[in-house]
């Protein structure tokens, strides 16, 4: 699977404190290893080798401990921010190392899925953006995103409202290239707020719906949760 992964790795982690005082939130430690090698270990199970990480706050550590990915049978390249961008703005400025389809993943959140199945979907469609949707119990009060019958176009995407909503974004995203020329070159700009709601409204987000709930660790109990169930899958990896 030749198409190239992008991980969003420059969170501050404000919510982790003092976890993330000296450590970038996506390598807090789990169980002896920082939480973005599960990530990379589970998706590269899927044949992706080539990875891009945005990195920002403390991101040297990021690079120091992966180096060039050859540890790990992968490629890898980083985009450094000087100072927070947001999703998009660190996106934007990663654009001379964007190929023209890439997959985009948070450095904070696991999202135990087929990731060559997700690849393949977006690869065969015309459509401009994916993004993993779950639909299931306990997530409902997250639901921001509406998902039609047909051809499961995302038809609204919202981070204030669930009403009408019948799915959550898990995490994971395809994008074409040019969706970056929505993006304001040097400026804080989000994909959850000012990109996604944006390619819903022109009808060219897709859902490639997921059966397996996510993981972040966006705060300590959330952290915990993932620590018990990596635990699990670790037998998968």
């Amino acid at each position: 699977m030749m198409i190239q992964t992008v991980i969003l790795a420059g969170g501050l982690g404000t919510r982790l404190k003092p976890l993330t005082l000296n450590v970038p939130k996506p390598m807090v430690p789990v169980h002896e290893k920082p939480f973005l090698e599960y990530i990379i270990s589970w998706v590269t199970k899927f044949k992706i080798k080539r990875f891009l990480f945005l990195v920002g706050y403390l991101g040297e550590q990021i690079e120091e401990y992966f180096g060039d990915g050859k540890k790990w049978g992968v490629e890898l390249q980083y985009s450094y921010e000087d100072s927070p961008m947001g999703t998009a703005g660190a996106l934007k400025q990663a654009e001379p190392f964007l190929e023209e389809r890439f997959l985009l993943l948070n450095g904070d959140t696991f999202l135990p899925i087929d990731y060559a199945s997700f690849a393949s979907d977006f690869i065969g469609s015309e459509c401009e953006a994916f993004v993993a949707a779950y639909q299931g119990p306990g997530f409902s009060s997250l639901y921001n995103l509406s998902v039609s019958s047909v051809e499961r176009r995302v038809t609204q995407y919202s981070k204030t409202t669930t009403l009408g909503m019948t799915h959550v974004d898990a995490g994971v995203y395809g994008f074409q290239k040019k969706i970056l020329l929505e993006i304001p070159q040097g400026k804080l700009f989000s994909l959850e707020n000012e990109i996604l709601p944006k390619l819903a409204q022109k009808q060219v987000l897709k859902a490639h719906p997921v059966f397996e709930r996510y993981y972040d660790i966006g705060t300590p109990e959330r952290l915990e949760i993932f620590k018990k169930r990596i635990l699990e899958l670790e037998v998968q990896i």
